[in-house]
């Protein structure tokens, strides 16, 4: 397993969403099997560990080897919107919250030191070809928080003087900032090749990349580098009187995981949204109760900018659900002709929103045989 990013807050006050990225996942067929059953271990873990903060997972993106998992808290999770999972050579996120949009991309370029030119040209051919279906975000730099994240291979330029012994002595000695101006992602930066629409805060942790296992040391046979790195671009000015801001709290690398050639990184961004702002809102009346072994309803109420589709659902939850693919039960909406909705597994449409979700009721078992002698 590879690398990670996160832009993820645990401070209940602040914190909104958060994705964790996973590369060089096990890809063989039995795990995509399995995979399509449940949570791929690693996904688990995360949302395991995440439960005691009230986090749910609301999507899961999986491209072989290449693993994308979106968070949000429980008490977030109706006012996301327009949830779209994409892939190109790549695992992508778009979606909207609080009335913004947000795109994560989890990327694997070119590999090897000699590939410069590979790895620039995934970057322009993920960012060209990869569109959403949505009018306001056709295209990942059109978000109005873009989160570029993972194994980007990017190497130190090559010279006499950054053979991997002398690289690793000056990691130990601190003198990061002179490795740092070899870096070539930096670099393309720079001269607009790749990334040029993209920040990223300063490194101040070592070279990620390449490490020998269950351990600290450096793999000398090949040079270290930072080549797992988290991007990311706002579009501050798209809207009237406000100016949209990120600013990362954090950015580091997890020294103690040792399970990988890599070291993962971590970022830590606030970002800024609409105050209580409501779109597309569905409302249910209260349900005191329901019943095992007879049908139960629930009624609701759209919102006049809620335009019906056939995939419409509900679906029944536990109060304490961790993950949106968690529903015990669904039924399409129905439609005033009588009419069932769509077919197919609720939360495998490309889009998916969460417009409404009712408060808490309890489901009674009644007995058969007293039921079977009440007159409906």
């Amino acid at each position: 397993m590879s690398p990670f990013g996160s832009p993820l807050s645990i401070d209940e006050s602040t914190s909104l969403s958060g994705a964790t990225i996973l590369q060089e996942v096990k890809s063989q067929p039995h795990n995509y099997v399995i995979d399509a059953l449940f949570d791929d271990p690693w996904t688990n873990a995360f949302r395991q560990a995440l439960i005691p903060y009230g986090y749910v997972k609301v999507r899961t993106v999986r491209l072989v080897g290449l693993v994308l998992s979106v968070f949000c808290l429980r008490k977030h999770v109706v006012h996301l919107r327009d949830m779209e999972s994409r892939v190109t050579r790549t695992g992508l996120m778009g979606f909207w919250v609080y009335g913004c949009s947000l795109c994560f991309v989890n990327s694997h370029f070119a590999a090897h030191d000699h590939l410069l030119k590979e790895r620039i040209s995934d970057y322009n051919t993920i960012l060209n070809s990869q569109g959403f279906s949505f009018s306001e975000t056709t295209s990942i730099l059109f978000h109005d928080y873009v989160f570029w994240f993972g194994d980007f291979n990017f190497r130190l330029n090559s010279s006499d003087s950054l053979k991997s012994p002398n690289i690793d002595q000056q990691v130990k000695t601190g003198n990061l900032s002179s490795l740092l101006e070899q870096d070539q992602l930096k670099a393309v930066m720079v001269s607009g090749e790749a990334f040029s629409e993209l920040k990223e805060s300063d490194i101040n942790f070592p070279p990620t990349y390449k490490y020998k296992f269950q351990s600290n040391d450096y793999d000398l046979g090949r040079r270290p580098a930072w080549t797992d790195r988290i991007l990311y671009k706002v579009n501050a000015n798209v809207y009237e009187n406000i100016t949209l801001e990120a600013e990362q709290e954090s950015y580091s690398s997890i020294q103690n995981f040792s399970v990988s050639d890599h070291k993962p990184v971590v970022a830590l961004f606030s970002v800024k949204v609409f105050c209580n702002y409501a779109e597309r809102v569905v409302k249910f009346l209260p349900i005191q109760s329901w019943y095992t072994n007879q049908e139960n309803v629930a009624h609701c109420i759209m919102g006049s900018d809620v335009t019906p589709s056939p995939y419409d659902w509900v679906g029944i939850y536990r109060d304490d659900f961790t993950s949106l693919d968690e529903y015990y039960g669904f039924i399409y909406v129905m439609r005033n002709n009588g009419d069932s909705g769509g077919n197919g597994i609720p939360g495998l449409q490309i889009h998916c929103s969460v417009l409404g979700m009712s408060s808490s009721f309890e489901l009674k078992v009644r007995d058969r045989e007293a039921s079977a002698h009440l007159d409906w």
